[in-house]
C-alpha cells in the first residue's frame, strides 16, 4: 500500500465511523500563540477539547501537517525521526470513548479490508492504573497478557508524567501500540491513544478528578505507518521519501543508497527542504524570529550537509519540484508556490554561501583551541561573533558541535547578545552583519537619525567600506562604497519601508546614493562614486531625493489606510503579514484564506479614497509599548517592539505601531488605486496599490484605453464602449456555432477512413490514434462519431496544443459491460506523458506534458484494450 493509499484509507475508515473528514490546519497556527508550527493533529481542535464556542461535530478525523524541531539532531540519523511529516488523527469531543477507539484501531489494522497487519506482529502498552483499558485490550479484542504491558504515567500518560509532576489541566491516560517487524529489527510504536477523562488540581494523592465530558485523541505516524506496510526499515525509504533522498544524491553528484557513508546528510537535506517548502508555500519566509528562525535554521543545517559533500553553490532549491510532485496528490496547491518557493531557498543558499567559508574556518579554529586546552566547551562570544558576522546561527553552531562531542557556553552567548542588543539599540538583528561596519560603529557611534525632520543635513564621514574591507579614503571612479556619517536625512529599510536614494557632495565630491540600510545603530549609504574622493573626516552634505521621499510617504500612509479598510470589509483577522513601501507603490501581504472578490477590492478602494478625501490629521506620538497597546495600538504579529514606541495615528480610525515616515494628514495621499490582488501563499493575499501621481497616472492611461478601444470599435462616446464590445461577443458566438458545425460535418467526413484502419479483435474494435493538432470540442465530436458508426469499439484518441498532451478514452456500452474500462486506459496511457486523469467507465480523460512520448502512450493503451477483449 503507498502513502496516499494509506491516508485515505484511514480517512476513509474513520468517515465510516461517523467521523467528520477536516482538512489540515496550516504549518503555523494564526490563533495560537504556545507554538511556532502545529506539532500534532489535535492543535486545531483546542477549542473542541475545552468545550469553548459552537461545536459542529463530535467526531473527526485529519491528516495534520505537523513540524518539530525537538529532536533535530536525531534527523537523518534514526530511521524514524523527520521536521516535517504527517500525523493521521482521529478525535471525539464528548463523545465516543476508549471501548470504540480500541476496538476501530484494532480494526483498522487487522482487518484485511483495510491494512491487514499480522495479529501476532502487534503489542499494546497501557497506563499502570487504567484497568479499563486493560480488558479492553484483554477480554473484549482478544490480546494476550504477555501482548499487553503496563508502563508508569512517564511512559502511558498525556501529558507525561503529569499526575506527579503536572501541569494541572486536562490529561489522562494513553495505550500505545506497537508493531513488530517478521525481520526481527526493532519494534516500530505506529499509533497512540490518548483518553483525556481527568482535570488534574494540585499534588497528589486524589488530584485527578473526572471530567464530566471525556475526550478522544489518537495519533498515527503517516511515514512510520508506511515503512511498516512497505516492509522497509526506515521512514526515509518509503515511496514518498526515498525518491527525494535519491534526488539530493543526484543534485550532488552521490549516489543514494540508505547505508552508505553520505546516507545521512542526504536523507537530512531530503527531511528539511520538504519542510521548508511547506512553510514558505505558507508565507514562512527564512528570518530571524519566530518560524521565520527555524525555517532559516533548517536551510542552512541541510546546506551546510551538502557543503561539506563538497557542493560549492546553490543545490537546495532544485529539490523543490521533486517534493511537489511527490507531494502532489494531497497537496497540489503546492504547484502554485513552485516558483517562489525556489527563489526564496535560492536567495537564502547564495546568502549563506557568501560567509560559509569564513564561518567553518573560525569554527575548526574555537574546536581546536577548546580541545587543545582540554575543555568540552565552546566560548559564548566567539559562538556569538560566529553569529554575528558569519551567519552561523546559533543553533546550527550547536549541532556542529554536538558532532564534535562538544557543547556551548550559552551563558557567554546570552552576555554577548545582550551587549549587542545594548549598543545598538535593536532587540534583534539578521545576519547581514559585517566586521568592518561592526568596528565602525565601535568606534564611531550610532549614526544621527534625522530623517523624520529633514531631506537634507550636513554630515561628516566616519567610515568608508570598499570590496568588503574598511578603508580610510576612496577616489576611484565608479567605486561601490558603504558610506557612513555621523547624522543622516535618509531612512534606512526597515519595517517594510525601501531605503531613501539621493546624493553625498562635497567639493568637487559626487557620491550617488542607491540605496540606504540600517545595520546596528549605523544608517549605511550603498551607492556609487561618481566624482571626487571620499575621505574619512570629511565634512559633505547629504541630500535625500525629496520627490521619491515624498511619494514614499505618500504610499506608507496610504497602506495604514489599506489596513483599516481590510479589517472593515473582510474582517479583523485579515492582519498584516508582510509589506513594500516605495514610491508611490505598495503591496500589502495579509491573512485571508480565499481570493478577494471584485466587489470587495471595489469597496477596500472605496473606503480607502474617503479616507483621503476626509483629510485627517495623520499624528506621530512617543510612549511605552503598554500604554500604546492599552490606547488600542495595532502591533504587528511577529514584530518584536522596544519597551518605548512610535504610535503613528490617523484620525480616530488607525492606530499603528509604526517606525516609517509618514504625511500630516491623509488628504495629502492624493489618491489610491488598486492594480490587483493575488495569492502569496496558504491562507495569504497580497494586495498591489499605487498612490499619488503613479495613481493619477494610472487612471489617465486607462482613460486613453477606453479611447483607442472606442476608436476601434468605432463607438461614438466612451460611453458606447460595453455595447459594442457586447455585440462583438454575439458575432462571435455566432461564428463559432458556424465552425461547430463545419467542424462536425469535417470529423464525419474523417470517421469512415478512420474506421478502416481499426484494429478487429473478434465482433470488436481497438482504434488509438494520434489526431493531431485539435480542440477538446473537436476530439469529444471524434469519440461520439466514433462510438455511433464503430459499433463495439474502444477508443484513445491523443491530441497536442503546445507541447501540451490531451488524451480521451471512449468505450461503447457493450464492451463496457465486458469489463473494458476508459477510465482505466486513460489512467495507464497518461503515465506515459506524465500526466494523468480518469472519468466514467464509457468515457475518460486525461492530461499530459511530454508529447514526445504520446505513440508510446498509444501503444500502452492499445495493449490495455487487447488484454481486456484476448
Amino acid at each position: 500500500m503507498n502513502t496516499n493509499e494509506l491516508r485515505e484509507a484511514y480517512l476513509s475508515f474513520f468517515e465510516s465511523k461517523g467521523c467528520v473528514r477536516r482538512p489540515s490546519d496550516v504549518l503555523v497556527p494564526k490563533d495560537d500563540p504556545t507554538v511556532l508550527f502545529t506539532p500534532a493533529g489535535m492543535n486545531q481542535f483546542k477549542n473542541q477539547f475545552l468545550g469553548i464556542g459552537p461545536i459542529d461535530f463530535t467526531r473527526a478525523t485529519t491528516s495534520q501537517k505537523c513540524l518539530r524541531t525537538g529532536d533535530i539532531g536525531n534527523v537523518g540519523v534514526t530511521a524514524y525521526h523527520h521536521t516535517f511529516f504527517e500525523m493521521l488523527g482521529n478525535f471525539s469531543f464528548g463523545d465516543y470513548f476508549k471501548k470504540e477507539a480500541i476496538h476501530w484501531a484494532w480494526e483498522f489494522l487487522t482487518e484485511k479490508k483495510w491494512l491487514g497487519l499480522a495479529k501476532d506482529r502487534l503489542k499494546v502498552t497501557v497506563y499502570l492504573d487504567d484497568d479499563e483499558a486493560y480488558d479492553i485490550w484483554h477480554k473484549e479484542v482478544g490480546l494476550s497478557t504477555e501482548a499487553i504491558r503496563r508502563d508508569d504515567e512517564y511512559e502511558n500518560f498525556w501529558p507525561a508524567g503529569a499526575p506527579t509532576d503536572g501541569p494541572d489541566g486536562v490529561c489522562g491516560p494513553c495505550s500505545e501500540i506497537y508493531y513488530y517487524p517478521p525481520s526481527g529489527g526493532k519494534e516500530v510504536e505506529i499509533w497512540n491513544l490518548v483518553f483525556t477523562q481527568f482535570n488534574r488540581v494540585g499534588n497528589p494523592p486524589d488530584n485527578l478528578r473526572p471530567l464530566p465530558k471525556q475526550n478522544i485523541d489518537t495519533g498515527m505516524g503517516l511515514e512510520r505507518c508506511a515503512a511498516v506496510l512497505q516492509g522497509v526499515e526506515s521512514n526515509y525509504e518509503i515511496d514518498i521519501l526515498r525518491p527525494l533522498c535519491v534526488a539530493a544524491g543526484e543534485a550532488l553528484d552521490r549516489k543514494y543508497e540508505f547505508t552508505a557513508p553520505e546516507g545521512r546528510a542526504l536523507r537530512r537535506i531530503a527531511d528539511h527542504v520538504r519542510a521548508c517548502a511547506f512553510a514558505i508555500h505558507e508565507g514562512v519566509a527564512p528570518g530571524s524570529h519566530g518560524p521565520e528562525y527555524i525555517i532559516r535554521l533548517l536551510l542552512r543545517r541541510a546546506f551546510l550537509e551538502g557543503y561539506l559533500l563538497g557542493m560549492r553553490e546553490p543545490f537546495l532549491h532544485t529539490l523543490v519540484p521533486e517534493v511537489n510532485a511527490l507531494m502532489s496528490v494531497p497537496y497540489p496547491e503546492l504547484s502554485k508556490t513552485e516558483k517562489a518557493v525556489r527563489e526564496t531557498i535560492q536567495a537564502e543558499e547564495s546568502h549563506f554561501l557568501s560567509t560559509i567559508d569564513r564561518g567553518l574556518g573560525k569554527f575548526e579554529k574555537l574546536v581546536e583551541k577548546a580541545t587543545s586546552s582540554g575543555s568540552k566547551e565552546l566560548p559564548g562570544k566567539e559562538v556569538f561573533d560566529l553569529h554575528q558576522t558569519d551567519g552561523f546561527i546559533l543553533d546550527l553552531t550547536k549541532a556542529l558541535a554536538a558532532d564534535r562531542g562538544l557543547t556551548i557556553d550559552l551563558q557567554g552567548f546570552k552576555v554577548a547578545e545582550d551587549k549587542h542588543k545594548a549598543t545598538s539599540g535593536q532587540g534583534s538583528w539578521g545576519v547581514m552583519a559585517a566586521g568592518p561596519l561592526d568596528a565602525i560603529q565601535q568606534s564611531a557611534g550610532d549614526t544621527e537619525f534625522l530623517a523624520y525632520d529633514t531631506t537634507s543635513a550636513a554630515a561628516k564621514i566616519v567610515g568608508l567600506v570598499v570590496a568588503g574591507e574598511s578603508v580610510e579614503s576612496c577616489d576611484l571612479a565608479d567605486a561601490q562604497v558603504d558610506v557612513v556619517l555621523d547624522r543622516s536625512p535618509f531612512y534606512g529599510e526597515s519595517g517594510g519601508q525601501v531605503g531613501d536614494k539621493g546624493a553625498i557632495t562635497g567639493q568637487a565630491l559626487l557620491f550617488e546614493v542607491d540605496d540606504a540600510q540600517k545595520h546596528a545603530g549605523l544608517i549605511v549609504h550603498r551607492g556609487r562614486l561618481v566624482s571626487g574622493t571620499l575621505r574619512v573626516g570629511d565634512t559633505v552634505q547629504a541630500n535625500v531625493t525629496s520627490d521619491r521621499r515624498a511619494g514614499i510617504r505618500r504610499a506608507h500612509s496610504a497602506t495604514h489606510i489599506l489596513h483599516h479598510a481590510l479589517h472593515k470589509v473582510l474582517g479583523e483577522h485579515a492582519m498584516q503579514r508582510g509589506s513594500k513601501v516605495e514610491n508611490d507603490q505598495l503591496r500589502f501581504d495579509f491573512s485571508h484564506g480565499a481570493a478577494v472578490t471584485p466587489e470587495e477590492l471595489l469597496e477596500i478602494e472605496t473606503i480607502i479614497n474617503e479616507k483621503i478625501a476626509e483629510g485627517a490629521p495623520i499624528a506621530i506620538d512617543y510612549m511605552d509599548l503598554k500604554d500604546a497597546k492599552a490606547a488600542g495600538a495595532m502591533a504587528l504579529f511577529g514584530e518584536k517592539y522596544p519597551d518605548r514606541v512610535r504610535l503613528v495615528a490617523m484620525g480616530d480610525f488607525s492606530k499603528e505601531l509604526c517606525g516609517g515616515t509618514h504625511l500630516s494628514n491623509t488628504g495629502q495621499v492624493g489618491l489610491c488605486k488598486i492594480e490587483h490582488e493575488e495569492n502569496v501563499a496558504a491562507g495569504v493575499r497580497r494586495i498591489v496599490a499605487l498612490t499619488g501621481k503613479k495613481a493619477l497616472q494610472r487612471v489617465r492611461d486607462t482613460e486613453n484605453l477606453l479611447r483607442d478601444a472606442a476608436i476601434a470599435l468605432k463607438a461614438p462616446q466612451l460611453q458606447e464602449v460595453p455595447r459594442k464590445v457586447q455585440q462583438l461577443q454575439e458575432e462571435l458566438q455566432h461564428l463559432k456555432k458556424e465552425l461547430a458545425q463545419y467542424t462536425k460535418a469535417s470529423v464525419k467526413d474523417s470517421v469512415a477512413k478512420l474506421l478502416a484502419d481499426a484494429e478487429a479483435i473478434g465482433d470488436a474494435k481497438i482504434l488509438c490514434v494520434h489526431l493531431g493538432n485539435v480542440d477538446r470540442d473537436s476530439l469529444r465530436e471524434y469519440a461520439d462519431q466514433l462510438r455511433q458508426q464503430g459499433g463495439e469499439i474502444a477508443l484513445l484518441l491523443a491530441t497536442e496544443t503546445e507541447g501540451k498532451v490531451a488524451l480521451l478514452a471512449a468505450v461503447s456500452k457493450d464492451l463496457v459491460k465486458r469489463g473494458v474500462k476508459a477510465g482505466d486506459c486513460v489512467r495507464e496511457a497518461a503515465k506515459i506523458v506524465g500526466g494523468g486523469g480518469g472519468g466514467r467507465p464509457d468515457l475518460a480523460e486525461a492530461g499530459g506534458k511530454d508529447a514526445t512520448k504520446i505513440a508510446a502512450a498509444l501503444d500502452v493503451a492499445r495493449e490495455f484494450y487487447r488484454g481486456k477483449l484476448a
